[in-house]
């Protein structure tokens, strides 16, 4: 499907168990065998005077058709280095309510303990799951979840505006969920169509994900840019982040990137009204290309050339973040640089290249790094500074 890609994202070998002593009710502890409680420190730089959070806004528990209790979640996200989360459980849709009761308000209730108590900023949310279109829509800084619920009927708008404006009244953050996942199986679904224009006309749309668990929505980056919304990317996340991501192989979780004056609720929500976001999926980015190319520019940094032999110099370029970047060159005309530069995480590499001939910069394509549904980021490659 046009503009809807599919994101491509080991077995561990366990230490040797020496066991010398056992107790003599015949019990030994095996503590070897426990997974210390580590925080991955994820190495993504601040940008422009402002932090750079981790944040995945959008995933499910228990409470409506996700696996997990809410307290696993902010564990995850305290493990895998995210500064915030929201968990955003469906409004009309509890598959689990036959074995438990129901209250949109227990997953924010029951997870805020465990979030105080591991620096995790919690922002309370819930998903209001309309049929697609409109489809479905997260409301970030609720108050109260239990009253946005509304009765659901298949075409009826009115109703399903219902549920939007109540989460409006309480002056929620809200953002059209994963706009492209039923293009395939209903036509039309893909669309910028009439329901979500009224409702960010009327103020009560302030965002779109633009990478949903393992997909990106090209098309979505465009209305992104075209109407003014934030842009979100979060893992929707089900299961247990482990089983879906394979993180032994480096892969991280999809969420945003959000450039924030201070680590805080108040202050992550004045930065995702302002738009300072970069969506973000182990080896994708995509956002407005102010924002996308000042992460660019705050991770890679290149060296003045060190080393001459004959016509050739040579030059460092380091990546200093976790993140990945995949440059191709543009200026087809200085055959002498080199024709592709991948620069994994944290890694440095040595440039070569005749700068009498070609000078001694030339311009590289990000082809990971989205600033439009058909445009990558643009940057210099400069070794004489």
């Amino acid at each position: 499907m046009k503009n809807l890609i599919t994101l491509l994202a080991c077995t561990s070998i366990l230490p040797i168990l020496h066991a010398h002593e056992i107790a003599e009710n015949g019990m030994l502890m095996l503590d070897e065998n426990r997974k210390p409680k580590e925080r991955t420190i994820l190495n993504i730089p601040d940008i422009k005077g402002y932090l750079t959070l981790k944040c995945d806004l959008h995933m499910h528990t228990v409470f409506s058709d996700g696996l997990v209790w809410p307290t696993i979640r902010v564990e995850e996200a305290w493990r895998e280095g995210l500064d915030a989360i929201a968990i955003t459980d469906h409004l009309e849709y509890s598959p689990h309510k036959d074995d438990m009761i129901i209250n949109h308000n227990r997953p924010f209730e029951t997870a805020k303990g465990a979030a105080k108590m591991t620096n995790v900023l919690l922002i309370q949310g819930s998903e209001i799951t309309r049929d697609t279109p409109p489809g479905h829509f997260n409301a970030i800084y609720v108050t109260d979840s239990s009253v946005l619920q509304t009765p659901k009927e298949k075409g009826n708008l009115e109703l399903d505006k219902q549920a939007v404006d109540r989460a409006a009244e309480q002056g929620a953050f809200i953002f059209w969920n994963h706009p492209g996942w039923k293009a395939q199986s209903i036509d039309g679904s893909y669309e910028w169509i009439d329901f979500v224009d009224t409702i960010r006309k009327e103020g009560k749309l302030d965002g779109i994900e633009v990478i949903n668990g393992f997909k990106l929505h090209l098309k979505a980056l465009d209305w992104a840019l075209e109407h003014d919304l934030a842009v979100l990317g979060s893992s929707d996340i089900h299961n247990l982040i482990a089983n879906d991501y394979d993180m032994e192989r480096g892969v991280t979780r999809s969420m945003t990137l959000v450039f924030a004056k201070e680590r805080s609720p108040e202050s992550l929500r004045e930065a995702l009204e302002a738009k300072r976001t970069v969506a973000w999926s182990t080896r994708i980015l995509a956002g407005r290309e102010k924002w996308v190319r000042a992460l660019f520019d705050a991770s890679v940094a290149t060296s003045p050339v060190f080393a001459q032999a004959g016509s050739w110099a040579h030059a460092n370029i380091d990546n200093n973040s976790d993140l990945y970047f995949e440059l191709e060159l543009l200026d087809a005309d200085k055959g002498s640089w080199p024709a592709t530069i991948t620069l994994n995480p944290a890694t440095s590499q040595v440039l070569r290249f005749n700068p009498e001939k070609d000078g001694n910069s030339a311009r590289y394509t990000v082809k990971n790094a989205y600033i439009g549904g058909s445009e990558n980021l643009v940057v210099e490659i400069n070794a004489s500074r």
